[in-house]
């Protein structure tokens, strides 16, 4: 099995690079091939530029590093891992979305004129892993919980991907030492012994 992990955070001491060391640890000791997309160390530019629209209108890739992120195709599980800044993914996650996850790569128009087809045929499943250091209670009430919205079903429901998975984690700051080491050591056993 292979897994594509799309990771996003620029500060190598952070709580979301110790997830992706437990995360791919964890994938490693269930036999993974596991492929990363490391945003900030790969320099990823999230911006669209008017050739990379000519290209989305066309439904092919002209930027050398979107074509090189085209390995997704051969994922069957997909992985984020991203914290969550006033509320919502990082800059480099969103123009991943937007400049990777394009027409002819990650989905196609229905023939019909409605809908979006699926074009990863590999992918069984999804999972996005957060951390932000609000209450869960108070992301889910006051702002809405805008990363279900936006990533889960505007995102990859639209495109017809069903097996999605958000892994929250909250008031990371504030919780104590113990409670984040064992986060850590469940998302470890978690996928090692991942099933899609």
């Amino acid at each position: 099995m292979r897994t594509v992990i799309v990771f996003n955070h620029p500060y190598e001491g952070s709580y979301c690079n110790a997830i992706l060391k437990a995360v791919t640890q964890g994938l490693e000791n269930s036999a993974h091939e596991v492929d990363l997309m490391h945003l900030d160390k790969d320099q990823f530019h999230p911006r669209m530029t008017s050739d990379d629209l000519k290209a989305f209108v066309e439904h092919r890739a002209v930027d050398s590093q979107v074509i090189g992120y085209c390995i997704l195709k051969k994922a069957d599980h997909l992985i984020f891992i991203f914290p969550i800044w006033w509320d919502i993914m990082p800059a480099a996650t969103k123009g991943f979305i937007d400049r990777v996850l394009s027409p002819g790569l990650a989905y196609d128009h229905h023939p019909r004129g409605f809908g979006l087809v699926p074009l990863l045929d590999n992918l069984k499943s999804i999972t996005v892993i957060t951390t932000m250091n609000k209450p869960k209670i108070m992301y889910s009430l006051l702002i809405g919980n805008l990363i279900r919205k936006v990533m889960i079903r505007s995102v990859f429901k639209t495109m017809g991907y069903k097996n999605v998975k958000w892994l929250s984690f909250t008031s990371v700051k504030s919780v104590s030492h113990e409670k984040r080491v064992k986060w850590l050591n469940n998302l470890d056993k978690r996928f090692s012994n991942f099933k899609y």
